[in-house]
C-alpha cells in the first residue's frame, strides 16, 4: 500500500503531504462543527429551549468560511507535493538517458521510455497528490471522531466504528495482491501495444514497398484486442473492490446509527437529542475516509505499476566513463566485428574492413545484410559483440560519444528534408547565418558546385 522508494525519491514533497493531511483534519473538525450546531438547533426546537439563533449561525458560517479554505488549500498542497515529484522523476530519467547515451535502445524501446516519462510520470501525480495524504487522513479521522464520541458519552458506538473501520484497507489488502499482478500485465500489453506501433509507423514504407502492410495491421489488432481485455479485467477488479468497499462503509454506518438510536431509546444512558443526532449524522464520517483512499488507491496503483518500469530502467547498469577523444580521422578499421540485435540471427559475421583517410567508401549488399548496422557501429548507437572497432588507433569503446558525434555524421534511411529550399533547411539550425556562413557549409560538403547548377540556396526541395 506504501512505496518507500517514491518517498525517498523526493523528500521535499512531505511537508506538502503533512499540510494536506493537517488541513483535512481541520476540514473534519469544521463538519463536526457544522452537525454539532445543527444538532443543537434542532435539540431546542424540540426541547422548546431556543438557543440564541444568531451566536449558532455565526459559528456555522465561520466553520463553512474555515472550511472552504482549508479545502482550496489542501488542493493547492496537493498540487504542490506531485509538481515536485513528476519534475525530480523526469530529471532522473533524462540525466539517465544522458549516461547511457544513444546506446540506451539496447536495453529499453523507444515508445516505452516515452510512455514511462510521460503517461508513467503523470500517474504518480495521483499517488503523491491524493493516495499518500489520504493514506494518513484515514487513520487519523476515526481516531478524532473516536474521541468526539466518548466526550460526548458514547464510549461503546465509538469503539465499535473504530473497530469496523480497518475491514475497508483489509479489504484493499486483499485486492493489492491481485491488482499488483494485474496492473503489471496491463502496463506490460501497453508498452508493447506502444513499441508496436511506433515500430509500424516508423516502417511504415518499408511495409508497403514489401506489401507486408496487412500482416502488421493483423498483428496491431490482435495486440489491441489483448489490451482491451486486459482493461476490462482491471474494470472488474476496481469494480468488484468498489463494492466490498461500499458493503463495509455504509454497513458500518448503519450499525452506528442503530447503536445510537438504541442508547438513545434507553433514557439511563444519560445520552441527548444533540449527541444522539451529532453521532448520527457523522457516523458515515467514521468510514468516508477509508472509503476515498480505497478509491484513490485503484488509481495509484497504476502510479505504482509505472514507477517499477522506472525503477527498472534507472537501474539500468552506466557504461563506463570514456575518456578518449578524436580531433581528426585518419583511418577507421574494423578487425573481426561480430553483432546481433538478438540471440536468434547475428547480422554481422566477423567483419574486416580499413576506411583509409580521405577516402570515398560504398557498402553494398542485399537488403537486411548490415550496411546500415556498419554504420551505426561507427557511431557507437551499438555495441559490438566480438572483435574490435579503431578510430586513429583508439577504440570505439574508449572515444566519448560526444566526440564521435562532431566527427561523424550519420544520415539514416529514415533521414529527410523539410519541405522548402535549401536555405530554410540550414537555417533551422542557425536562423542568424547570412548567405556567405551558408555557402562556407555547403563547401565543406562538397554540395556547393551541384546547387550552383541548380537554383543555389534558392533551389526546392520536397520532404
Amino acid at each position: 500500500m506504501f512505496d518507500k522508494r517514491l518517498m525517498k525519491l523526493c523528500p521535499e514533497s512531505r511537508k506538502y503531504i503533512v499540510g494536506n493531511v493537517l488541513l483535512q483534519w481541520i476540514e473534519l473538525i469544521c463538519n463536526a462543527l457544522i452537525f454539532y450546531v445543527i444538532a443543537g438547533i434542532v435539540d431546542g426546537c424540540i426541547s422548546g429551549k431556543m438557543l440564541d439563533i444568531t451566536i449558532s449561525a455565526s459559528v456555522a458560517v465561520a466553520a463553512v468560511i474555515v472550511r472552504f479554505i482549508a479545502t482550496k488549500t489542501a488542493v493547492r498542497m496537493s498540487w504542490l507535493a506531485s509538481k515536485s515529484v513528476k519534475r525530480r522523476m523526469r530529471e532522473l530519467i533524462y540525466r539517465k538517458l544522458l549516461k547511457l547515451g544513444s546506446k540506451y535502445r539496447e536495453q529499453v524501446s523507444t515508445a516505452e521510455l516515452v510512455q514511462e516519462s510521460v503517461e508513467g510520470v503523470d500517474q504518480l501525480e495521483s499517488y503523491f497528490g491524493q493516495y499518500v495524504p489520504q493514506f494518513f487522513y484515514a487513520f487519523l479521522a476515526p481516531i478524532t471522531l473516536f474521541v468526539m464520541f466518548g466526550i460526548l458519552g458514547s464510549w461503546p458506538v465509538g469503539a465499535v466504528l473504530l473497530i469496523c473501520v480497518p475491514l475497508i484497507p483489509g479489504a484493499i489488502v486483499m485486492v493489492q495482491k491481485i491488482a499488483k499482478k494485474l496492473l503489471a500485465k496491463y502496463w506490460g500489453q501497453y508498452t508493447q501495444l506502444g513499441s508496436t506501433f511506433l515500430e509500424d509507423l516508423q516502417g511504415m514504407t518499408t511495409l508497403k514497398t514489401y506489401k507486408a502492410d496487412e500482416f502488421k495491421n493483423n498483428q496491431m489488432n490482435e495486440e489491441s484486442e489483448n489490451f482491451r481485455f486486459v482493461t476490462m479485467k482491471v474494470l472488474m477488479m476496481q469494480l468488484n473492490s468498489i463494492i466490498i468497499m461500499d458493503f463495509f462503509t455504509y454497513g458500518g454506518a448503519a450499525v452506528g446509527i442503530a447503536m445510537t438510536a438504541s442508547q438513545f431509546a434507553w433514557n439511563g444512558t444519560g445520552l441527548g437529542v444533540q449527541a444522539a443526532l451529532f453521532m448520527i449524522l457523522m457516523s458515515a464520517e467514521f468510514f468516508l475516509p477509508m472509503r476515498r483512499l480505497g478509491s484513490y488507491f485503484h488509481v495509484a496503483m497504476n502510479g505504482m505499476a509505472a514507477s517499477d518500469k522506472i525503477f527498472k530502467f534507472l537501474q539500468i547498469p552506466e557504461p563506463s566513463e570514456k575518456t578518449e577523444t578524436i580531433y581528426s580521422i585518419d583511418e577507421i578499421r574494423l578487425s573481426g566485428v561480430r553483432f546481433s540485435y538478438d540471440d536468434s540471427r547475428e547480422i554481422l559475421h566477423g567483419i574486416d574492413m580499413v576506411i583509409p583517410e580521405h577516402s570515398f567508401v560504398g557498402i553494398i549488399g542485399e537488403s537486411g545484410c548490415g550496411k546500415s548496422t556498419v554504420a551505426s557501429l561507427l557511431m557507437g548507437r551499438n555495441s559490438i559483440a566480438g572483435g574490435t572497432i579503431t578510430i586513429d588507433g583508439k577504440s570505439i569503446v574508449c572515444i566519448n560519444e560526444e566526440s564521435l558525434i562532431r566527427n561523424i555524421t550519420y544520415i539514416g534511411h529514415n533521414s529527410f528534408f523539410f519541405k522548402g529550399t535549401v536555405r530554410d533547411n540550414l537555417l533551422i539550425v542557425c536562423l542568424d547565418a547570412d548567405d556567405k556562413r551558408l555557402w562556407e557549409v555547403l563547401e565543406k560538403c562538397r554540395l556547393a558546385e551541384f546547387l550552383r547548377s541548380e537554383n543555389g540556396l534558392d533551389t526546392a526541395l520536397c520532404e
